[in-house]
């Protein structure tokens, strides 16, 4: 209780404090890391370079806009007016302003525009599965640390055992009713029992570490995880992996961004196709000028720049009717991309059915190892009660009771192991049927 109030009193306070004390859940860690990992942030990054790229690709539906000055000299022999040759120095300045629409393109910046649109949500979805990516890595490595924290927890309780049987065999040796090699077998396994409490304290500490590294926090130093909800029943039906992978196609960001992109690719023919059609563009600009001849008089700048004023519009039609097979080529380089893209899609969805069975395989296998684990740890724990009595009776040797004693340890270890694979594994099918990590 102590530590779920104190997770809710900090919630908030987790995001912003790294080394802060602080019990923090799957969840809580899963949203850390997705907002501070780098590739995620590497991601984001494309992502607004697709959202430039579309920006830039819109506009060029409008008009451009540019102005221009000029200043030029001229010195020595120049042709004249009497087409006669006179040395005469000449000066002119000239101002400038056109602008150019677009009026039809054969559609090639429409299809750009889709095309751009496309990309962004694809780059959005390639965004998303860095974000599943990293959520995966989080909760492996989250599980490790609970794993890492139970088996800190069986080797105190071994250790506690440990003491007990060497403070009971202490008193019987002074009551002349036990051998001192009794003791001091006893006493080797406290020293030992208390090495596996340390290398537990350690184990604990690096899957700490490994956990803080991919939340990107300084240090470890004050971070704690909450315990795991209860395990799903181990008769529970694990879903087939047809089933999951119809679901997951629907779903899964790597599947729905390569469908994008074939899209795109279809995009990108009607592009390369629309160079085959012609482009109408409508121009205007504005101009005036002021000269000035050595030798001549000169009429004012202000009232050249008003009498030189000059105003121009245009309509251009550029029709193509042969560039050296640029846009054959250009076309035949857009199918050869769509059916790469294509090819891609395939490809990512047989990865993806293959995972699935990977995972179901793992996630059966993991069932059973736990329902074994579990009925085998029970055993022992029966095995090693019943081997204590006899001992406390004089029945069993001190042998006999140190194997049970390990034995109990093992199937302890093995238990927690295959819990907590099959903990991951079920969480792993959830994962690609679309359900969050909690």
């Amino acid at each position: 209780m102590l530590r779920k109030s104190l997770t809710l009193a900090l919630g908030l306070a987790v995001f912003g404090t790294a080394n802060a004390q602080n019990t923090w859940s799957l969840k809580q860690c899963i949203d850390y890391a997705i907002e501070h990992n780098i590739s995620i942030k590497q991601q984001e990054n494309t992502v607004e370079s697709n959202r430039i790229a579309l920006n830039t690709s819109q506009s060029s539906r409008l008009p451009s806009l540019s102005a221009s000055a000029s200043q030029s000299m001229n010195f020595g022999r120049g042709l004249t007016a009497d087409n006669t040759y006179a040395n005469r120095n000449t000066m002119s300045t000239g101002f400038d302003m056109s602008s150019n629409i677009p009026l039809y393109t054969g559609g090639q910046i429409s299809h750009d525009i889709k095309m751009k649109q496309i990309n962004l949500q694809a780059a959005l979805t390639d965004l998303e599965k860095a974000k599943e990516d990293i959520s995966l890595q989080v909760a492996s490595t989250y599980l490790e640390v609970l794993y890492q924290k139970e088996m800190l927890e069986v080797s105190k309780q071994q250790l506690e055992l440990a003491k007990a049987q060497e403070a009971r065999l202490k008193a019987l040796f002074e009551n002349g009713k036990t051998a001192e090699s009794n003791v001091i077998e006893a006493h080797a396994t406290v020293a030992g029992d208390e090495l596996a409490v340390t290398q537990g304290q350690n184990s604990v500490q690096l899957a700490l570490l490994n956990l803080s590294q991919l939340l990107e926090l300084d240090s470890p130093e004050g971070l704690d995880v909450e315990e795991p909800k209860t395990l799903k029943p181990l008769d529970t039906l694990l879903p087939l992996p047809d089933e999951i992978f119809a679901e997951a196609n629907g779903i899964k960001p790597q599947i729905q961004a390569q469908i994008l992109r074939v899209k795109s690719a279809e995009e990108g023919i009607s592009q390369a196709k629309a160079g085959k059609l012609p482009s109408v563009y409508l121009s205007g600009g504005l101009g005036t000028n002021f000269y000035r001849t050595s030798g001549f008089k000169t009429t004012a700048f202000t009232t050249q720049l008003k009498d030189n004023f000059s105003k121009y519009l245009g309509l251009s039609v550029s029709i193509p009717i042969f560039n050296r097979y640029a846009t054959r080529n250009q076309i035949k380089n857009a199918k050869l991309q769509h059916t790469a893209q294509q090819l891609q899609l395939d490809l990512t969805r047989k990865n993806l059915y293959k995972e699935i069975q990977q995972a179901y395989y793992n996630a059966v296998a993991a069932q059973k190892q736990c329902v074994s684990s579990e009925a085998a740890q029970h055993a022992s724990q029966s095995a090693f009660e019943l081997t204590s009595k006899k001992y406390e009776n004089g029945k069993a040797t001190v042998t006999e009771f140190q194997e049970m004693k390990t034995r109990l340890q093992k199937a302890e270890a093995d238990y927690l192991q295959a819990k907590y694979t099959f903990l991951f594994r079920t969480k792993i099918l959830d994962f690609y049927r679309g359900i969050t990590f909690s």
